[in-house]
């Protein structure tokens, strides 16, 4: 059939047969492709979006024009009648197919209508799509949201697309030799015939030093991640990607009490805009600063008594329950509970994976993986948390680390000044007992390394870096010439190099490690797996952008962090949150997988034949490695991280390449 022969199909709401009750559970996701010589196929849209199901378990849709395709999976939050996707423009020229929220949408509408607009529905897709026709691609820079669209222009025969600007909502990609293929993850990409299954050992390495991949690049060799803060067109088959949104700290003198009202005001309306929903809006509260300040602003707008969800944990070592507990009573909310054990983490570790779709260094995504259930459990399908106050206004360990380690440099011979970072690791048993050489040696400072880009991250770069002592010969070769680092540094805005210290501290963090890691694998893709929706009055652009102009002393004061966010609040949480040191999230790593009988999964893919099958790791250093956990040892930071990243990697392997499409549950049988 000629191209443009092929007719309209809009097939809203078809439904794709029941869903199997298993770990793998519905949320919103889009898929579709451009193909360049043939008309698109249904068969293969379907194919497509039953493996995001679990995104979007209210209702499924196609659309075909020609060659494009667009297939949508709907968690319904916002018109739950008229949001059908995908959806079209009265006249039929645009379709859309879109993942997430636009919280400023009735403002939009406002401005849309007074200019003429009429709308159909009350939903905020409709709104991005006269968004479009009024101001093209340049739409996105009216958006407040967390969103990944794609609009099917027909009179154009063009294919944008677009993801918000601090990478909340995924987005993905490859182009085969005759099309263009996309979806919220990687699994709907797969699908397509043409895409291969192969790792990307750059990307491992990216991840087995910074915790995450430099974006584009993703775990497979032939996907490609469209970065926060960018859109792109695809015509024929010329793909262009460009940036419309970069987070940039042009730090400027501010009046403390200015700054911390103007940042309250902001914090507020980031909030009431996100409790926009016709669904019931929960909180996820940790106990720490910023969920309490989160679910405390929630409260100023509801007089429903909240609902909150927290997870504790059986190894006080990890456990904040006390300052949560203290927080409800505080709050007053209606509050529910998980208790996780190592066991657990271990149980649902397979699955966490396969939502994550890339191998991960901690097991602390399998926690929120469990909270995320429990509010499923209980009916809610959105909640706020306070993820990104970290990156925005200086919370990390990272930046106070940094902070020494400059004094130090000051006087490298110094015995006394390096002995501070002792006091940054109260939490860390293991640092504590370590030696003064010990720390002297491992956060070594030189004087000249005060000028180079990455000075903050580099210590705990080299420690992560060397997890890879347990790749395999093959894989070693094939990296020996690689640079990491340099490929990275390519990647930094020509202004970084411009920014004070503290200010490069944060943009690596809220730049590759947030959107990498903290909202992908420990939040987007565990949050959908059960089709919860998470919302971050942190990370709205507008308190981005002012945090970023805030001079360093007002995020850091001395040592004491997060530090206008704390004034802001006085009242507001109680003091005992406020004052409190602050302690990162973690949760019991290694030994989870050998406490008792370890799970059939993990002495499979960890066995020697299975490890040299697959040729990514040295089968004899994984052996010494389990071994000692199998011992009973605690294993040390670098061992943890080792054996979670070895076996989270070979669970890749197993679920994306070994036997993707008849993945099934994993379990100690």
């Amino acid at each position: 059939m000629p191209r443009g022969a092929h007719v309209k199909a809009p097939v809203c709401g078809e439904k794709l047969g029941p869903v199997k009750k298993r770990a793998c559970e519905p949320m919103c996701g889009i898929a579709g492709l451009l193909n360049f010589n043939e008309p698109a196929d249904p068969a293969l849209l379907r194919r497509m979006i039953a493996l995001i199901r679990h995104r979007g378990p209210d209702a499924t849709g196609l659309y075909c024009d020609s060659g494009a395709g667009l297939a949508h999976a709907r968690l319904s939050i916002i018109d739950l009648a008229g949001g059908r996707q995908p959806m079209q423009t009265e006249d039929g020229s645009l379709s859309i197919t879109f993942n997430g929220e636009i919280f400023n949408y009735l403002e939009l509408r406002a401005e849309l209508l007074e200019r003429g607009h009429c709308f159909r529905t009350q939903s905020d897709t409709e709104v991005i799509l006269h968004l479009y026709r009024l101001y093209g691609e340049d739409c996105v820079s009216r958006m407040n949201g967390q969103w990944a669209f794609a609009i099917w222009d027909a009179r154009r025969q063009r294919l944008f697309l677009s993801r918000d600007r601090l990478g909340i909502r995924p987005l993905f990609y490859s182009v085969t030799g005759g099309a263009f293929v996309f979806g919220s993850e990687m699994k709907a990409v797969l699908a397509h015939p043409g895409v291969g299954r192969a790792l990307d050992l750059d990307a491992l390495d990216d991840i087995f030093t910074f915790w995450c991949r430099v974006p584009p690049r993703t775990i497979f060799q032939n996907i490609r991640e469209l970065p926060p803060g960018h859109s792109m067109s695809v015509a024929g088959r010329e793909v262009t990607v460009w940036p419309y949104w970069q987070l940039a700290f042009n730090c400027a003198p501010h009046a403390q009490r200015d700054s911390a009202d103007r940042l309250f005001a902001l914090l507020v309306d980031a909030t009431r805009i996100r409790l926009r929903s016709d669904v019931p809006v929960g909180a996820y509260l940790s106990g720490g600063l910023d969920s309490t300040v989160t679910t405390a602003l929630i409260r100023r707008f509801s007089d429903a008594r909240l609902k909150t969800f927290s997870v504790s944990f059986d190894d006080p070592g990890f456990d904040e329950s006390t300052y949560q507990r203290e927080a409800v009573r505080f709050l007053e909310t209606d509050h529910q509970e998980i208790l996780c054990t190592g066991r657990e983490i271990a149980a649902v570790f397979p699955d966490v994976v396969w939502h994550a779709e890339q191998p991960v260094l901690r097991t602390a995504p399998a926690p929120m993986y469990l909270l995320s259930r429990l509010a499923a459990s209980h009916g809610y399908k959105v909640v706020l948390t306070g993820e990104g106050a970290d990156e925005m206004l200086g919370g990390y360990d990272i930046f106070k680390e940094a902070k020494i380690r400059r004094f130090w440099a000051a006087h490298p011979d110094s015995r006394i000044r390096p002995l501070l970072l002792r006091r940054l690791y109260p939490y860390l048993p293991e640092l504590q007992r370590q030696s003064n050489a010990y720390l002297r040696a491992f956060f070594r400072i030189r004087p000249e390394d005060l000028q180079k880009p990455f000075f903050s991250h580099v210590p705990r770069w080299e420690l992560t870096a060397g997890l890879k002592l347990f790749f395999s010969d093959q894989v070693k070769s094939a990296l020996a010439t690689r640079d990491c680092y340099a490929g990275l540094e390519a990647s930094l805005p020509p202004a970084y190099f411009q920014w004070d210290g503290f200010s490069q501290s944060q943009y690596l963090e809220a730049s590759y490690l947030l959107p990498g890691y903290i909202l992908s694998s420990q939040g987007d893709r565990v949050a959908m797996a059960h089709a919860v929706e998470c919302r971050m009055p942190f990370l709205d652009y507008r308190v981005a952008e002012f945090a970023a102009a805030l001079p360093p002393p007002l995020k850091m004061r001395g040592l004491n962090e997060k530090y206008l966010l704390k004034q802001c609040v006085n009242g507001l949480i109680p003091r005992s949150i406020k004052q409190r040191a602050k302690q990162p999230y973690r949760a019991p790593e290694a030994k989870s997988f050998f406490d008792g009988s370890p799970y059939d999964y993990v002495e499979e893919l960890l066995s020697p034949e299975r490890l040299k099958q697959d040729g990514i790791f040295n089968p004899a250093s994984v052996q010494r490695l389990i071994q000692r956990f199998r011992n009973g040892g605690s294993g040390s930071i670098r061992d943890n991280m080792a054996l979670v990243g070895i076996l989270s990697t070979q669970l890749v392997i197993d679920q994306f390449i070994r036997s993707f499409g008849k993945r099934s549950g994993y379990g100690n049988t």
